[in-house]
C-alpha cells in the first residue's frame, strides 16, 4: 500500500506534521523508535519546566515575607518533584497520541530506514510514500575530553531523573541547558560552578542582559568561570574533578556531580539518511529551501537536521510550512507558505527568566547595521513592581533607522509569556509607532513595551 505522507521522527516537528497533513485528510504514517513528544517533551523542555517551577514556588516561599505572608518551615522532596514531572510527560504523551489518532495518523514504534525517496523500511515491513518528511532531531554532544570517558557525569537526562540532592555540582557549559540546571540546582542550596569557554554565558542571546543574570546568580552563590577551557576530567573518592585553563593559569574544581552541557548535535545517522542523494553543507546539516524541501522534490527535512534553529518551535513551524507545500503540490490548496526566521524567540527560564527575539546588538554590530538601543528598568510596568518586590529587570528594544522593531530582549519575569508580542511586531515589520498605537491591558507587565516606546 502506497500512502501520501511518511514522517521519521515523533518529536515536536514530527508530530506537527503528521497532526496538520493528517487532519487536511492525507494518510500519514510516523514513525519514532522511542516515544512521542521526542526529546523536548520526554527529557528536555517540558520536564526541565516542570522542575523549574517546583524549584520558582520553593524560592517565593522562602522570600514570602517581602509580600506580608509568613511561611515557616518550607521544605521540599526531590522525589516527589521527580515524580510530579512523569506524570506531567506522560499526561502530555497521551496528549499527543491522542490527537494523532483522532486524525488518523498511523503510528508505527520501530526504527525507520530509509530505502530510497519514497520507501521507509520498519519492523520487517516495507513502507511507500509520495512524500518523505524528515524528522529526526538532536543528541547530546559530549565533547573529547581527556578522561571523560572513565567520570560517571551526568547528561540532561539523568539529571531530570535523579532523585538525591548532591552536596555539590559542576556544569561543563552556560548555555541554556547548563544554566536552567544551575538555576534548578542552586534553588536547592546545590553548590554550583560553571565552566563556560565563552567570555560570557548563554552565548547568542543579548550579551549585556546575560551578563546582569549572570552577576544576580553569582550573588545567590554560583561561581562562574568563563572564558575557561576544560583540559581533563577523573574521580576518585573525593569527588569529580574538573581541570581546567585559562590563558596562563590553570586550576581544578572538584564536586559531587559534574553534568555535561555543551550543546546538540543533529541526528544524521542511523535511519539511512545516506541512502538520499541531496545536498548538504560542509558541515553536513541538510539545504532546505523556504518550504523546508530539499534538493530531491519529494523529501522535506524539518527540525534540528537542518542545523539553522534547533527550538522545538522553530521546528514546529517548520513542519507546518512543509505539509503546506505537500498540500499545495496536491491541488488542496492554492496559496503558498514560506518559513520565515526573523523572529524566532530564544527563552532561558531561570529565575528570573531572559528572552530575546530578532537581532542582537552583537549580531547588529557585527554586520554594520545602524540601529538605536532603547533600554529601560521593568520597573517602569506598575504590575511588574507589584509582583517583583526588591527585584528589577530591563527591558532593550533595537530599532532600525527607519523605526521598525529590529530586536527585543527582556531580562525580567514572565519575559517567555511578553516575548511573542515582540516577535509579532518584528515578523509584521512594525514601526515603533505603529506598535505603540496598540492597545495593551492595564496593568500588565507588557506594557513595558509602550514605556519603553
Amino acid at each position: 500500500m502506497k500512502h501520501q505522507v511518511l514522517i521519521i521522527g515523533g518529536g515536536p516537528a514530527g508530530y506537527t506534521a503528521a497532526e496538520a497533513a493528517g487532519k487536511a485528510g492525507l494518510d500519514v504514517v510516523l514513525f519514532e523508535k522511542q516515544s512521542l513528544g521526542g526529546v523536548c517533551l520526554n527529557e528536555g523542555c517540558i520536564p526541565t519546566k516542570t522542575l523549574l517551577y517546583s524549584a520558582k514556588t520553593y524560592d517565593n516561599a522562602q522570600h514570602a515575607s517581602k509580600y506580608a505572608v509568613n511561611v515557616s518551615e518550607v521544605s521540599y522532596d526531590l522525589p516527589k518533584i521527580i515524580a510530579r514531572k512523569s506524570k506531567v510527560v506522560r499526561k502530555l504523551v497521551l496528549g499527543v497520541k491522542s490527537k494523532l489518532t483522532t486524525n488518523h495518523v498511523t503510528i508505527v514504534t520501530g526504527e525507520a530506514l530509509i530505502i530510497d525517496n519514497h520507501s521507509i523500511r520498519c519492523n520487517d515491513e516495507l513502507f511507500e510514500g509520495e512524500y518523505i518528511i524528515i524528522c529526526t532531531g538532536s543528541d547530546t554532544f559530549i565533547p573529547p575530553i581527556d578522561g571523560v570517558k572513565n567520570v560517571a557525569y551526568w547528561t540532561h537526562k539523568e539529571a531530570l531523573d535523579n532523585k538525591e540532592v548532591p552536596t555539590s555540582l559542576t556544569i561543563i557549559g552556560g548555555g541554556v541547558i547548563g544554566m536552567e540546571f544551575a538555576s534548578f540546582f542552586n534553588s536547592l542550596g546545590v553548590k554550583v560552578t560553571i565552566v563556560e569557554m565563552l567570555d560570557e554565558i548563554l552565548g547568542g542571546m543579548d550579551k549585556e542582559l546575560s551578563a546582569m543574570l549572570r552577576t544576580d546568580y553569582a550573588k545567590r552563590g554560583i561561581e562562574f568561570l568563563l572564558g575557561t577551557k576544560v583540559v581533563g576530567v577523573d574521580q576518585d573518592e573525593e569527588g569529580i574533578h574538573v581541570k581546567w585553563e585559562k590563558g596562563e593559569e590553570s586550576g581544578c574544581v572538584t564536586a559531587e556531580k559534574l553534568l555535561m552541557s555543551v550543546g546538540r548535535r543533529p541526528v544524521t545517522k542511523g535511519f539511512g539518511l545516506e541512502n538520499l542523494e541531496i545536498n548538504k553543507t560542509e558541515r553536513g546539516s541538510i539545504i532546505v529551501d523556504d518550504e523546508m524541501q530539499t534538493s530531491m522534490p519529494n523529501v522535506y527535512v524539518c527540525g534540528d537536521l537542518t542545523g539553522f534553529s534547533m527550538l522545538a518551535h522553530t521546528a514546529s513551524r517548520e513542519a507546518e510550512v512543509a505539509v503546506h507545500s505537500i498540500l499545495h503540490k496536491l491541488g488542496k490548496t492554492n496559496d503558498t507558505d514560506k518559513m520565515s526566521y526573523r523572529a524566532i524567540p530564544g527563552v532561558v527560564y531561570t529565575n528570573p527568566e531572559i528572552a530575546s527575539v530578532g537581532q542582537t546588538e552583537e549580531n547588529l554590530q557585527k554586520n554594520g547595521i545602524q540601529y538605536e538601543a532603547i533600554k529601560v528598568p521593568m520597573a517602569f510596568s506598575g504590575r511588574f513592581v507589584a509582583e517583583n518586590e526588591g527585584v528589577n529587570g530591563v527591558c532593550k528594544i533595537l530599532l532600525a533607522q527607519d523605526r521598525t522593531i529590529l530586536g527585543v530582549h527582556i531580562l525580567g519575569n514572565p519575559a517567555s509569556e511578553i516575548i511573542t508580542l515582540a516577535g509579532m511586531a518584528i515578523e509584521l515589520k512594525l514601526s515603533a509607532q505603529e506598535w505603540r498605537k496598540i492597545i495593551f491591558p492595564h496593568p500588565s507587565v507588557s506594557e513595558i513595551f509602550k514605556e519603553a516606546l
